[in-house]
């Protein structure tokens, strides 16, 4: 049975491809927006629902749909993606030396029947403390620009995360240890590819 990821993220789809799935894209752009007074786990698990409803509405043949939505979230307040680098210098003056949790939600749809299993994952992220020279150098390399809470763990960012609690994987936007579990609940069984002689 095919997989088929609905993000056009490429940390997700690098997560999938090291991780040895066989999968293809379907990217789908939603409206992102908060609803007022929406929860985060809210959030997340409704956006990775649209998202995986549009792309089971364009897909063809069996498979099982994977979309998530993931979010930075500290005090109760999400930190989407910053629209500019002083929005970007800001979310990480408030998580600098603070702990923050990162939620996804997950939706699959197993199609033809439309079968759905859908949750949420957070990981509590423990920034360390930054000086203003440390954030100025860290936004100049461009990393935090599309990133949820302006960082990416897996890159420059990483030097500043002394402690995870949870999976390393959700933050980068898939956890892939549930999301396994998850396809083996909805009946997906790995092809066997024999490696390259």
């Amino acid at each position: 049975m095919k997989l088929i990821l609905a993000s056009a993220s490429p940390r997700r789809a690098e997560i999938l491809r090291h991780a040895g799935y066989h999968f293809s894209v379907l990217s789908s752009a939603i409206d992102e927006t908060p609803y007022p007074d929406e929860l985060p786990q809210d959030l997340v698990l409704r956006l990775a629902q649209a998202k995986a409803d549009l792309a089971a509405a364009r897909a063809v043949g069996a498979g099982i749909i994977i979309a998530a939505d993931t979010e930075v979230v500290l005090d109760g307040h999400i930190f989407g993606k910053p629209r500019s680098s002083d929005d970007a210098r800001r979310m990480l003056e408030k998580l600098s030396g603070r702990t923050h949790s990162v939620l996804t939600g997950v939706a699959l749809i197993r199609l033809p029947d439309a079968e759905r299993l859908c949750f949420v994952e957070t990981t509590l992220v423990e920034f360390a403390p930054l000086s203003d020279d440390e954030i100025t150098r860290y936004l100049a390399t461009g990393e935090p620009h599309d990133k949820a809470g302006a960082y990416a763990i897996q890159g420059y960012a990483g030097r500043y995360i002394p402690r995870i609690e949870g999976c390393y994987f959700n933050v980068v936007g898939l956890p892939l240890a549930r999301l396994q579990h998850a396809l083996a609940e909805l009946g997906w069984t790995e092809e066997y590819f024999p490696a390259p002689v």
